[in-house]
């Protein structure tokens, strides 16, 4: 990667004092070995679980230390800031507690979760654009029209600081690791904590992972500049940012060693893999760095590894889908439409063959009128299994059975 030009805007002492003044504030999360991780990677991988803090993500730090910062004026006057759920809930929580008004432009878009969550905290709530990038250009516009005191979810030295406080607790849980990574929007949270970990141990690798839809910090470095990219919908919604920071592009050129994407079903297998094994529940830009280190993107073999469970604020409804989807790829759900002779005790016959294989019905719906031969049914059988071996088992025996039948996907 690159090395930057122009000079880091952040310093570590800004990173030190910023954790003297927040970690009062703030919980410290845990970084705990994960041996099912480290197992499946060929590296000793430990969990830092941001998803634990009060708002459910490592915002709070960069938010708080701005606020902190704020002069009497800045403060009387009220704060607006946009965000697509993470920053705004931690903006809301910690300017209600101190006495602050705070407004929060959100994209339509945004989880219905994470909407509740700020307004919850205290915070008002204004929806409003497609997209992050519309919803910050609507908050700025409401700043200078109102004059509140504008809060950057990520493009702001002091928000900067107080997420680089993550890679202090980091050296201090865990002082002899060798590559941290976390996930990538606008590159608040890598370029405070890059620029912590690596002046104070340069041997340390810091890499980053976005989305493959929106790239917008790889898309940078690789360019050599800022690039906007084209709007694009995404699992990891806290990291859907179309153009990097003007201050964390710099950073990100000085301290970070690579970036590596990932794909959406990538994304959804590591949500499901952390809260099957490890027990934690994580959000799309949560789950990144599990996914990159899960599907091989880091090339590293006998290592300690920190990954960033960044946030854990996901919508139920997308969390019931990926649990769904995810048991249908490892063979656990399965979904069949078998054509069944419409005689008595066709399906009494049909249900025995799926007993004696051990398939467990969960779901039917049944068909004489479209799409089936005359003197035929069509049955839709949404069953629980147990791996992929046992679906073979299953149809093969359907079809030595004489059934005709297809796998719905």
């Amino acid at each position: 990667m690159p090395t930057g030009a122009a000079a880091a805007m952040v310093t570590v002492d800004d990173v030190r004092r910023a954790h003297a003044r927040i970690r009062e504030s703030l919980y410290l999360s845990p970084c705990s070995l994960s041996e099912t991780f480290s197992e499946l990677s060929g590296n000793q991988i430990f969990l830092k679980l941001e998803n634990l803090q009060m708002t459910g993500a490592y915002k709070e730090r960069g938010a708080l230390n701005k606020i902190l910062e704020l002069t009497p004026d800045e403060r009387d006057r009220g704060l607006i800031a946009a965000s697509a759920g993470n920053h705004a809930q931690a903006v809301s929580y910690h300017a209600t507690k101190r006495g602050i008004m705070a407004q929060i432009v959100m994209p339509l878009a945004t989880p219905l979760n994470k909407v509740m969550a700020t307004r919850r905290f205290g915070g008002e709530v204004v929806l409003h654009g497609a997209n992050y990038d519309e919803a910050c250009d609507e908050a700025k516009r409401r700043a200078k029209e109102s004059g509140l005191t504008f809060i950057h979810a990520f493009d702001d030295d002091a928000v900067i600081a107080g997420q680089g406080t993550l890679g202090l607790e980091l050296l201090g849980q865990t002082p002899d690791i060798d590559v941290v990574i976390t996930a990538i929007g606008g590159g608040g949270l890598i370029s405070g904590m890059a620029c912590a970990l690596k002046e104070i141990n340069p041997r340390i690798r810091v890499i980053g992972v976005q989305t493959s839809r929106l790239p917008s910090m790889k898309a940078a470095v690789d360019a050599g500049h800022l690039v906007t990219l084209p709007v694009a919908s995404t699992l990891a919604d806290g990291i859907a940012v179309r153009r990097a920071g003007e201050r964390t592009f710099p950073m990100v050129n000085k301290y970070v060693d690579d970036i590596v994407t990932v794909e959406e079903e990538e994304i959804a297998s590591a949500i499901l893999l952390l809260l099957e094994r490890e027990k934690t529940v994580a959000e799309g830009a949560g789950a990144a760095a599990v996914a990159a280190i899960l599907h091989h993107k880091i090339n590293c073999t006998g290592k300690r590894i920190a990954a960033i469970i960044s946030g854990g604020n996901i919508d139920v409804g997308i969390l019931s889908r990926i649990i769904e989807r995810g048991l249908a790829k490892d063979g656990r759900l399965i979904r069949l439409r078998i054509h069944l002779p419409d005689y008595p005790g066709a399906l009494h016959t049909l249900t025995g063959v799926l007993a004696e294989h051990r398939a467990n019905i969960v779901e039917t719906s049944y068909d004489r009128k479209f799409g089936v031969d005359l003197g035929y049914s069509a049955i839709d059988l949404t069953m629980e299994t147990r791996g992929n071996e046992h679906v073979d088992n299953l149809l093969t025996a359907l079809a030595s059975s004489g059934y005709q039948f297809e796998r719905i996907q």
